[in-house]
């Protein structure tokens, strides 16, 4: 399985290069002088309306329906709180097992009222980051909410909060 994220985003000499590799399932690897086969499924997320980038001249059309076969839409974080205290506690493991710790800490109570109340310009990208610095600086089988503290973006000036949550697409819930 191959993810392509933000896949509305690829410039159009980029997409030429992807629908070819798409259609013929083969691809050079930088320095080669042959091509090779292929046998992936493709996943692609992006924060575009597609359908309106290839009215738009954005996108191309034929790349569209090669990459549009099943359309899944899944709203932002901010749309589907009551997902958190899983989404939170699968983000925990995942972190807790790459850093090598036996047993993921839990979230308070408070922990999660507090991150209900956060809007998620970052999604789950952010909900990822502040869980890790959570673990990072507050070591212990509990996470308060002063471990989760003022999520990063309150910090930043009106300006860099539009640029931020511009840069960190909100409806791509896997990032």
């Amino acid at each position: 399985t191959l993810f392509l994220d933000e896949i509305g985003d690829l410039p159009l000499a980029m997409q030429v290069k992807l629908l070819r590799a798409v259609q013929e399932r083969r691809v050079r690897s930088l320095g080669a002088t042959d091509d090779e086969a292929t046998d992936v499924r493709l996943v692609s997320a992006t924060h575009l309306d597609l359908a309106v980038a290839v009215r738009e001249g954005r996108f191309r059309q034929d790349l569209y329906y090669r990459l549009n076969v099943i359309d899944l839409h899944l709203p932002p974080l901010r749309e589907r709180l009551a997902d958190l205290p899983e989404l939170a506690a699968a983000l925990l493991q995942r972190l807790s097992e790459r850093s090598g710790q036996r047993t993921p800490p839990v979230l308070s109570a408070a922990t999660l009222e507090r991150l209900a109340r956060h809007p998620f310009p970052g999604n789950v990208r952010e909900l990822e980051n502040l869980l890790e610095r959570a673990l990072a600086l507050h070591p212990g089988p509990v996470l308060d909410a002063e471990a989760v503290g003022a999520p990063p973006t309150s910090a930043l000036s009106p300006a860099a909060t539009t640029t931020a949550a511009t840069a960190a697409p909100a409806d791509n819930p896997d990032e």
